[in-house]
């Protein structure tokens, strides 16, 4: 009993331990994440006081060091490469694996994915790097159904016998990635998220992708996906693993989990607008005139807001969703070049950058069409307009009425288009008396506090 008691405590003790390294680990993460964001802060800092930050070219033999928070690690094994030597017929063999090799590398390149190594018959590449992203587990795995596909494609050419499978493990986690080169820049990722991912390369079965429970959570939503089991990892525990099968059949086109359909494209698209309001909300931040106190950054989030809840108690598809959001990221944005006709400003940087994020021609189309809608007075054509102005206007309706609508004239003032206080709220009394808002939802929302409005400024003008 003694002894049995004994190594309780010390399992106890152990896991204790274990626990606390665990902690500390993860502090030190901490610590890495928060220097790493001052020095970007005072990197900033030295660019608005003129001073160089550019960092020296790296040598051939000079490397550095970045953590990623959020990248997702696939493993690749091709397996038959030994059949080979045993094979009468091993050129060609050799040739249809450089085929693979070479599929395998297009395919990379086409989710944006970084190749870190090609050994043989192994490769290891990972998205999220070395542009950090959100969307990079659902690009990962789309790679690696392509990757299967390549190879079973090849296969068929061998009626002698199967010579190649394919295993292939995929985990989504923390990397700490060694930058080196100066021409060529080369990427080497080390840490647990990378041992993890090889570990499930070796766990999985041949021509099937593994996951771990971390990637799943993160694609369930758009791969069709078959528990597993559960593989120990030290200082993790059991790690749940899940088998890819493919893409959700009413995701997919003609339901055969193969090819992504439409529907698919605007889950994917609604996730990776994260990222794209991320980038131009700190171009916002960085670029936009020190004297816009309305149009500004706090602004365009409201607004982005806004036109998701008008939208849903519109009814409106995904898709249109994705098109409104996407528009009031960029309505205003065009004050970077100029006050005036900053609508159309808008619709020039949004086919700057929208391409750069898979939307089609025709959805850039119709997102410059609702960027030009919010031009006033408002003439909205379409239901979506309808939500694109009501969306723009919603402070009109809101409590806050007048401190924001005092904003408006500060901006205005300091650029000399507006006479005194009380001008200016003779102007806005007229402009909200006359406005009406067009959907059913802002006129449930607003119209009542709307006429509110109305009765406080009234109140505050004087004869």
């Amino acid at each position: 009993m003694e002894n049995y008691e004994e190594l309780v405590r010390r399992i106890a003790k152990l896991v204790k331990l274990n626990k606390e390294l665990k902690e500390q680990n993860e502090n030190l993460h901490n610590q890495n994440d928060h220097m790493f964001e001052e020095n970007e802060q005072f990197r900033k800092m030295l660019a608005e006081l003129n001073i160089s930050t550019a960092e020296p070219k790296l040598h051939s033999d000079e490397t550095r060091t970045i953590r990623f928070k959020m990248a997702t690690v696939l493993f690749a094994n091709i397996h038959g490469f030994t059949k080979i030597a045993e094979n009468s017929n091993s050129r060609a063999l050799m040739d249809q694996l450089d085929s693979i090799i070479y599929h395998f590398d297009n395919i990379v390149q086409k989710y944006k994915i970084e190749k870190i190594k090609t050994i043989g018959d192994s490769l290891m590449c990972a998205g999220g790097i070395p542009v950090k992203n959100i969307t990079n587990p659902v690009e990962v795995v789309m790679a690696a159904l392509e990757m299967k596909i390549v190879v079973d494609n090849v296969q068929r050419m061998n009626h002698d016998g199967r010579i190649w499978e394919l295993k292939m493990g995929i985990h989504t986690g923390p990397v700490n990635a060694t930058i080196s080169g100066q021409k060529k820049i080369a990427y080497d990722i080390k840490g647990d998220t990378v041992n993890i991912a090889t570990r499930m390369e070796s766990s999985g079965k041949l021509g099937r992708i593994v996951i771990s429970a971390n990637t799943y959570e993160l694609i369930k939503e758009f791969f069709a996906c078959e528990y597993f089991g559960k593989m120990p990892i030290k200082y993790y525990g059991d790690i749940e693993m899940y088998l890819v099968k493919g893409i959700k059949p009413e995701l997919s086109i003609d339901g055969l989990g193969v090819k992504p359909n439409e529907h698919f494209q605007t889950r994917f698209g609604l996730i990776q607008f994260t990222d794209m309001q991320e980038v131009i909300l700190d171009k916002l931040e960085k670029e936009l005139p020190t004297y816009l106190f309305y149009h500004n950054v706090k602004h365009t989030v409201d607004v982005v807001t806004e036109v998701e809840l008008i939208g849903w108690g519109e009814g409106v598809t995904d898709e249109e969703i994705l098109l409104l959001k996407t528009a009031a990221l960029f309505h205003d944005a065009g004050h970077i070049i100029a006050y005036d006709k900053h609508e159309y400003h808008g619709t020039v940087m949004a086919q700057e950058y929208l391409p750069k994020y898979n939307y089609s021609p025709d959805q850039i189309k119709r997102i410059c069409e609702l960027i030009m809608a919010t031009k006033l007075p408002p003439k909205p054509n379409n239901l979506l307009e309808k939500i694109m102005c009501d969306s723009d206007l919603d402070y009109l309706g809101r409590s806050d009425f007048i401190p924001v609508s005092n904003t408006l004239y500060k901006e205005l003032k300091e650029q000399k288009k507006i006479g005194t206080l009380n001008d200016w709220n003779k102007i806005q009394l007229n402009f909200i008396s006359e406005h009406q808002y067009f959907t059913k939802t802002a006129q449930s929302l607003r119209e009542v506090n709307k006429q509110k409005q109305i009765e406080r400024i009234m109140q505050i003008i004087e004869p």
